[in-house]
């Protein structure tokens, strides 16, 4: 379905970050369309059946610790959960290392985890409370540097660096030099220490799909590609559409090329193979780290944390690289994460993620304008942190810049 011809607001992009910013201003009264290229909302948090495997586009989970969680129906995602932690492989055997707070029964495998001395572990546990429960503006005005001296500096000796932080970290940074800001790694740590990790039951496009359910079906306009925009227009192979804003919320690249003279990239990339089992290794919903030299970052049982991904009771397994590999090139390091045979494996498909998110590398700004003047504005996970949270913040931050615009005497929801 085009656009109508005339429109209050129109948004450019059905990811988090323009849904985010579509349900502020239908909140607020405001008549505003959203134009989305392809053919589902959500962005990159896309899903599909493969075999009756539920499919996300890459490993993605979804956070509760982010403050813009929130802002969604949780138990209406009916979310299935992984354990606060992970497990460690190490001269062939596997070490959980799990928050005790929340897995009592986990707490002396995690001592006991060749990732260093009590005394580091404690300095570990000093960091996490720290960086979970102090102030954010006390984080904030701490010097920034890299991930991983701030991590060195907290206490993190080789092991416990090389054989967790590394590998777990590059499985959300998708970087595993840890170049990334130190700010953010604080931000990121305060979300893990807080929060839950958990899979929607129809896959992370669901979250998009709930946003999209607010706005309206008939504001969610997809197959509609802008091709040029201005502050107080729109113009698609349809025609133009008028309006009193514009808010740009596409991916970086097509951000850039309607908007000339704005800077954002996504140079992070991620390569997931999906394989699939007879049945769980373990059990235990925890990620399985790579392990140093590997070419894998992570692996981890889907179905342990959401069943609701399998269509038969078999399990199913994402396993990530940063660089484009093979499913050939890692069926055997695969296996032995899980301590299964080369030959149990049986591979559903592989996915590669170019441009999978923006980096966060110091001097970070954490929030970039969001008010480009003359009416047009731009969200994306490139104008905050790149992350779910990034996303949806700057969505908020556009909607009420909006407002404060089209309705001076309306402030709009935070």
């Amino acid at each position: 379905m085009p656009l109508p011809a005339r429109a209050q607001v129109v948004v450019v992009g059905a990811g988090l970050a323009g849904l985010s910013a579509a349900v502020r201003l239908h909140a607020a009264g405001c008549d505003v369309h959203v134009a989305e290229a392809t053919g589902h909302a959500g962005g990159r948090l896309a899903t599909e059946r493969v075999d009756g495997f539920v499919v996300d586009r890459g490993f993605q989970v979804l956070n509760t610790g982010y403050p813009r969680a929130a802002d969604l129906d949780l138990a209406g995602l009916d979310l299935g959960w992984f354990w606060p932690g992970a497990v460690v492989r190490v001269d062939g055997r596997a070490h959980r290392v799990v928050d005790p707070r929340r897995r009592p029964s986990a707490a002396i495998d995690t001592l006991r985890a060749p990732i260093g001395s009590p005394l580091r572990k404690a300095a570990v546990a000093a960091y996490s409370a720290r960086a979970g429960y102090a102030p954010v503006d006390r984080l904030l005005r701490e010097r920034e540097t890299s991930a991983e001296e701030r991590l060195r500096r907290a206490g993190v000796d080789e092991a416990a660096l090389e054989r967790f932080f590394r590998p777990f970290l590059a499985g959300v940074l998708l970087e595993d030099r840890l170049e990334t800001s130190s700010r953010y790694l604080d931000l990121l740590w305060r979300s893990f220490a807080r929060g839950a990790i958990g899979l929607p039951a129809g896959g992370m496009q669901s979250v998009g799909e709930q946003l999209a359910a607010r706005v309206g079906v008939d504001r969610v306009h997809h197959g509609v590609r802008v091709t040029a925009v201005s502050g107080d227009a729109v113009v698609t192979e349809a025609g133009r559409t008028r309006a009193d804003a514009v808010v740009v919320a596409t991916d970086p690249d097509t951000a850039t090329t309607l908007v000339p003279g704005l800077t954002a990239s996504a140079p992070r990339q991620v390569t997931t193979h999906l394989h699939v089992l007879p049945a769980s290794p373990s059990g235990e919903p925890l990620l399985v780290l790579g392990t140093p030299g590997g070419r894998l970052v992570n692996s981890v049982v889907l179905t342990d944390a959401q069943p609701a991904y399998s269509p038969d009771g078999r399990a199913l397994v994402a396993s990530s690289s940063l660089a484009p590999t093979r499913e050939a090139d890692v069926r055997a390091e695969v296996a032995a994460l899980h301590d299964v045979g080369p030959g149990d494996l049986e591979h559903l498909t592989s996915i590669t993620v170019p441009r999978a998110q923006p980096a966060a590398v110091p001097p970070l700004p954490l929030r970039r304008p969001v008010d480009l003047g003359g009416g047009l504005y731009v969200a994306g996970d490139h104008r905050d942190t790149p992350s779910i949270q990034g996303a949806m913040a700057s969505g908020a931050r556009a909607a009420r810049a909006v407002l404060r615009a089209v309705r001076p005497a309306q402030r709009g929801a935070d």
